[in-house]
């Protein structure tokens, strides 16, 4: 990721992901920040904000053996009254499959192929962007396809924060190097968009571009539906979506539930697979109860992540509903906060 991240391994042992060098101050310690693969020895037993020159790190301790430090772009601001509040026990989850694609529109099994919006498709963006206006977002991750990255984007133009996402470029050195902000008020205002293949929709194989109803007619309605519809049997040359949520599940638990439980409230836009698969985790469905799982394009869904418990909340209808809020009392607490500094 975009700037330093340490980790607290067992033992208090700190191991730094970073090739940057300077100095922080560890209660009344200095401690040099030394390149990749150094380790340092380090006690933790409370939360504090250490910082190195103008830049702040959040230390946020998730449990009596876990630390996690994160870099400026990765985390709010210790100085930012409304997003800070969030950071607790309890913190949101949103799910949104991307909108309607130029395949979708033309009835093709789309896969892995990487088309943009339909018109209609950039208008639910828009739509799911206003649902979730009030609802905060501290980290965004996307799959690797524009449909999903579009959706993201044109959702977080309606929300009232403000916040820009970015899209984080970690390919090579170099990636990294030209997309650097050199703004601290800038990085402040900004919110981080990571990107990863393990959220792309299931691969269809041979069926990617075909028309579906053509499809059908020629392999017959029952196979396509097995290929479809099915947990474990995969398209000729693609995956089934077992295996897709083997990939989708792993990612979120690795990279995904980490950030919920340092109290990063998260906003994943994916496809109607990756986003079942993850479902199916979190709800703890059977492979029989998630065939059945229908997702709507465009259409976001709020989980609470709460001492441990992903917890199903619907969708928000739209900014001035109530019903959503109500569900918990930090989101409530949350939408005042933005009322009081937008008013």
């Amino acid at each position: 990721m975009a700037n330093a991240m340490l980790q607290q391994t067992v033992g208090g042992t700190l191991q730094l992901l970073s090739n940057s060098r300077t100095h922080c101050n560890v209660g009344n310690r200095s401690v040099r920040l030394l390149p990749k693969g150094f380790k340092l020895e380090v006690e933790f037993s409370k939360r504090g904000i250490y910082s190195s020159g103008k830049r702040k790190f959040n230390v946020i301790q998730a449990s009596t053996s876990q630390t996690s430090v994160v870099g400026p772009l990765l985390a709010p601001s210790s100085s930012d009254t409304v997003d800070s509040h969030m950071k607790s026990n309890e913190v949101a989850l949103i799910l949104i499959r991307h909108g309607e694609s130029l395949w979708n529109e033309k009835n093709l099994f789309t896969g892995c192929a990487d088309v943009p919006l339909t018109n209609k498709g950039v208008e639910e963006a828009i739509e799911a962007g206003h649902r979730i206006s009030n609802i905060p977002v501290d980290m965004i991750y996307t799959s690797s396809l524009i449909r999903a990255q579009m959706t993201a984007m044109l959702a977080m133009t309606r929300h009232r924060r403000k916040k820009v996402p970015i899209i984080l470029h970690n390919e090579d050195e170099r990636a990294r190097a030209w997309s650097k902000i050199y703004s601290e008020d800038t990085i402040e205002q900004s919110i981080p968009v990571i990107t990863s293949w393990k959220l792309n929709e299931r691969m269809y194989g041979e069926l990617q571009g075909l028309n579906k109803q053509e499809t059908a007619d020629k392999f017959g309605h029952e196979k396509v539906h097995e290929w479809r519809r099915s947990y474990d049997i995969p398209p000729p040359n693609g995956e089934s979506l077992e295996m897709c949520a083997e990939r989708a599940v792993a990612y979120f638990r690795d990279n995904i539930e980490p950030q919920l439980l340092s109290g990063k409230n998260i906003l994943i836009s994916a496809h109607g697979n990756s986003l079942r698969s993850i479902i199916m985790y979190l709800d703890k469905l059977t492979s029989q109860e998630v065939i059945t799982l229908e997702l709507s394009t465009g259409i976001p869904m709020l989980y609470i992540f709460k001492e441990g418990k992903f917890i199903r909340r619907g969708s928000p209808v739209a900014p001035t509903e109530a019903g959503v809020y109500a569900y918990t009392r930090r989101l409530a607490q949350y939408r005042q906060k933005l009322d009081d500094m937008l008013t």
